[in-house]
């Protein structure tokens, strides 16, 4: 018989040291499987932390974390545009989404997902946008299932190892939860 696993999605503010070291693991875990992050090679602990305390200080980011067993194993960024841009105020950024290796399998990558989308669809947000590196097939099959459109490729997104690796962009309309609909608010979105 198999164990309940205790599964949670939060916003945070301010990270615990016993979380921040978590969550340095699960990075770290995350860039040596080949995750999204800019890094190609694992990062110093204090690196990591100046890293996430940087993000924590930004305005217009909100940090996310998914916990498993009580255990930060996850994050995701949800980065609003900023207030200069009223253009593009009903759009918001998810960035930086993983969770580490070794707690896949769990549904925890849907869950925090769908976690910043109720937190920008709160905020009146009506449209999330986010890339990712064509090597990411898990990341992608994940997006594409849980109804992300794929509107672009760019063919020279990133490098990594010597090899030039494409990206795909991709978006997502949200409704307001008690407001107009997105297809009122916004028109018709091809």
């Amino acid at each position: 018989m198999s164990a309940v696993r205790e599964m949670s999605v939060e916003r945070v503010e301010v990270l615990e040291p016993h979380d921040m070291a978590d969550l340095c693991d699960a990075t770290n875990a995350a860039i040596v499987d080949g995750g999204g992050f800019g890094w190609l090679e694992a990062q110093s602990r204090s690196s990591l932390e100046r890293h996430f305390g940087g993000i924590l200080l930004i305005p217009d980011r909100e940090f996310f974390v998914a916990r498993l067993d009580g255990e930060v194993v996850g994050s995701a960024q949800l980065i609003r545009p900023p207030r200069h841009n009223e253009a593009q105020a009903f759009t918001a950024q998810l960035a930086h989404a993983f969770i580490a290796p070794y707690a896949r399998g769990f549904g925890l990558a849907r869950m925090l997902v769908r976690r910043v989308e109720q937190r920008a669809a709160t905020l009146g947000l009506r449209v999330i946008n986010l890339d990712v590196r064509a090597t990411q097939e898990s990341a992608i099959a994940l997006f594409e299932g849980l109804g992300y459109t794929r509107w672009g490729t760019h063919p020279a997104y990133a490098r990594a190892h010597g090899q030039t690796i494409p990206g795909y962009y991709y978006y997502r309309i949200l409704e307001v939860p008690g407001g107009r609909s997105t297809a009122a608010a916004l028109g018709h979105i091809a």
